[in-house]
């Protein structure tokens, strides 16, 4: 099939867009306890609802691909996080909060298992891997930058400003509820995505069979397999440790170093996501320099020990060894699940739909940091990530893979890769 550019740069957008409305919860979360005076266990019910979503729909969504089409489900998705995103702008209170962020993450997950098939077909096989790459750099792009614009907003609303834009804002949400702003824009953009895909001819997406999931005998066949389970684990802590560093970093250095969340905090985790994006980057280079699973042991060491020294040191150690932490989380995701991949002869795209599922350890890990803040204090509560962490770090220890990851074997190989 001949590369169709439009759908690839749409892909990209998809992707911006899903970042946008999936990472800002870290920098609201501060300010969601505030405006409804939560406690810091009722708060991790926050990032649940948004991430248990990714476990229910996860392989449903790939079921509906087959029998709809790409275009039914990314519109179906998007109008699901415009509906969701409006009604907590319109009735902002913590019940309609959790309803909105389950809803807005089913919208999430569905678009999540259409966009990889759709951009190897749309991009062309041969440049699926380039293409990726891509893909995560705006999805970091937009992670990094949509913190900054949550402090621009409440930094400016009902501040007097004369900007057309805040002064609209000024008559829609209250002083109060400066944040739920956020709420109005994700609403719009949804909206305006809805409008641009309807707009859009899709090709027709002709899944692989190892993309295919199965719910019948290979499904069975894999869940009765050890190696899934502990890949699936895997996966299960690395969201946990991504989503539970993002989503109590702020409130962990407002309550232990008064730091301001709209300002300080919001630019902290908008480094954690660019220092994840430049670690995508380079982890392209070490993986074709040393194994992946020796990477994995390396990188998940360090952000052991960067944790440490963000949770135990002064405010000018936590606000660096905080965002470095997903330098070293960068390439967690993408080792454990090729490993993973290539651990099983058969039923890729089942197992892939089974992984995938996994992500829902970012509902589960952050809530039970925020259960246990509540008994414990944020600082031993978040070092529940050392157990994530360590599992982590393990895989690269007992990981058999079936095929290793390509390396170069010394600087000649280099040569001919650049001369190629």
């Amino acid at each position: 099939m001949k590369p169709n550019t439009l759908i690839v740069l749409l892909i990209f957008l998809i992707f911006s867009v899903i970042s946008f409305l999936t990472n800002i919860l870290g920098p609201l979360v501060p300010d969601i306890i505030e405006s409804f005076d939560l406690s810091i266990a009722l708060a991790g019910f926050l990032p649940f609802s948004f991430f248990v979503a990714y476990g229910v729909m996860s392989i449903p969504s790939g079921i509906l691909i087959e029998k709809y089409s790409e275009k039914v489900v990314i519109l179906a998705g998007f109008i699901l996080a415009f509906v969701a995103a409006l009604l907590f702008a319109l009735i902002p209170t913590f019940e309609v909060a959790l309803i909105s962020l389950f809803s807005i993450g089913i919208g999430m997950a569905m678009l999540q298992v259409v966009i990889n098939p759709l951009l190897r077909q749309a991009g062309g096989e041969e440049h699926f891997a380039f293409n990726s790459v891509l893909a995560n750099l705006f999805f970091g792009l937009a992670s990094f930058l949509s913190p900054l614009l949550y402090s621009v907003m409440v930094s400016n609303i009902h501040s007097g400003s004369t900007h057309p834009m805040i002064r609209f804002f000024d008559g829609i949400v209250s002083p109060e509820l400066k944040w739920v702003s956020l709420y109005w824009i994700f609403a719009v953009t949804a909206l305006l995505m809805v409008v641009v895909i309807l707009f859009v001819k899709f090709p027709k997406v002709e899944l692989k069979a190892e993309e295919k999931i199965d719910t019948s005998a290979g499904f069975k066949a894999l869940l009765g397999n050890r190696i899934v389970t502990l890949y699936f684990i895997g996966i299960f802590a690395y969201v946990g440790t991504e989503q539970g560093i993002a989503n109590w970093m702020s409130k962990f250095l407002q309550v232990y170093h008064g730091a301001d969340p709209a300002t300080t905090g919001a630019t902290a985790i908008s480094y954690f996501w660019g220092l994840i994006t430049v670690g995508c980057f380079l982890g392209l280079f070490v993986l074709k320099l040393f194994d992946s699973r020796r990477v994995l042991v390396v990188v998940a060491a360090c952000a052991i020990v960067a944790l440490i020294f963000a949770l135990t040191g002064p405010v000018n150690i936590a606000l660096v060894c905080f965002p470095l932490t997903g330098l070293f989380l960068s390439v967690m995701w993408s080792i454990v699940f090729s490993l993973g991949m290539n651990s099983v002869p058969h039923h890729h795209g089942t197992f892939s739909g089974i992984l995938c599922t996994g992500i829902a350890g970012g509902a589960v890990v952050p809530l039970v940091i925020g259960v246990l803040g509540e008994w414990l204090g944020l600082q031993l509560a978040m070092t529940v990530l050392f157990i994530t962490l360590g599992y982590i770090l393990s895989i690269g220890i007992w990981a058999k893979p079936l095929v290793n990851n390509a390396t170069v074997r010394n600087w000649t190989d280099i040569f001919k890769l650049k001369t190629a």
